[in-house]
């Protein structure tokens, strides 16, 4: 992510904030302006053009301090969540804030990079929205269906999290993580199944997504993946069906950008972005492999898992190629 400073005193600020914490201001995220703001004491910003912003009224249900057109209202990200806990579910309400604030990070890197974010309200048939559902009292199946991502929101929790991590052979799961790789399937439907060229490449890569889902699903947990999978896939769950191909790999393409954006930003590298390279592919050999293999010494030499254990053969960077020939043109600089 982006770093961010306080208008006020000029301390550094990170996107969770919803306060200066070295002069007490009050701030709010100003969407268009990919920044954090200071508000008044009523909780307003007035922007360059003159229009008055208001703190979402779910900061002290969630700990959203983006900014909403309306008094009282909730702001864009807010709006995206269709379904949250019931008020009483104390437990729902508890993990909720940790998907709220993953979505929120999710909704700015997709502003970053250029990707149209269109809610339900505006584009109700093609347009994105959250279910984010309490297990305390039904089973919840992650999973996205024609514009909605579905979330358990006990993923939260890092004992459960991890205990199903282990039982399924995961490197990797993350709340952030289940976002990237749904909302993966969302503009794999939006961008490349309207799209004739680009489905009958994506068919090329990924293999043909009308497979049946159900079949390939049962093979999978029935059979395991095919012994070669990490010479042409990202992940073992990467080999289950060419939606789930895409969708991990759409993650990793996010996991990527934003991980090189925070070492920039941090001064970890210098000024890099991948619009310029020749492709995503001599990106990541030039940027991303370097700074994963440094990150994973890192995390090493304290003891922890690597920070991305994963492996980048040249079928998944053209995958990687494939997905980053998506972002739009005009988000990069």
């Amino acid at each position: 992510m982006r770093t961010y400073t306080c208008r006020v005193c000029a301390s550094p600020l990170y996107f969770e904030n919803s306060v200066c914490v070295s002069c007490g201001t009050a701030l709010g995220y100003a969407r268009a302006e990919r920044e954090l703001v200071p508000v008044d004491a009523g909780g307003t910003y007035t922007d360059p053009g003159g229009l008055v912003w208001h703190v979402c009224r779910n900061l002290n249900l969630s700990g959203c301090a983006w900014l909403a057109p309306l008094a009282g209202g909730q702001c864009a990200a807010c709006d995206l969540t269709r379904i949250r806990p019931a008020d009483d579910d104390p437990e729902g309400l508890a993990a909720f804030p940790v998907a709220e604030r993953a979505k929120r990070h999710l909704i700015a890197e997709l502003d970053g990079l250029g990707f149209p974010v269109v809610g339900k309200g505006e584009d109700p048939a093609g347009g994105l929205a959250f279910d984010l559902l309490s297990s305390t009292r039904q089973q919840v199946v992650i999973a996205h269906s024609d514009g909605i991502v579905t979330i358990d929101l006990a993923e939260g929790d890092d004992s459960h999290r991890e205990r199903i991590r282990a039982q399924l052979d995961e490197p990797y799961r993350t709340m952030l993580g289940h976002l990237r790789h749904e909302v993966g399937h969302y503009y794999q439907w939006r961008l490349v199944e309207s799209d004739p060229a680009l489905l009958a490449r994506s068919r090329e890569l990924f293999g043909d997504e009308r497979a049946d889902y159900p079949a390939a699903v049962a093979r999978h947990y029935a059979d395991g993946p095919p012994p070669d999978w990490p010479q042409r896939h990202i992940s073992a769950y990467a080999t289950m069906h060419p939606y789930e191909d895409f969708a991990e790999t759409w993650a990793h393409y996010l996991h990527i950008v934003d991980t090189v954006e925070t070492a920039v930003a941090t001064g970890l590298l210098p000024a890099t972005d991948a619009i310029g390279y020749p492709s995503f592919s001599a990106f990541v050999t030039d940027v991303w492999i370097p700074l994963s293999t440094a990150l994973n010494l890192v995390n090493r030499s304290m003891g922890a898992a690597d920070l991305y254990p994963f492996v980048l053969p040249a079928p998944v960077r053209d995958k990687l190629d494939f997905v980053a020939s998506l972002r739009p043109v005009a988000a990069g600089g």
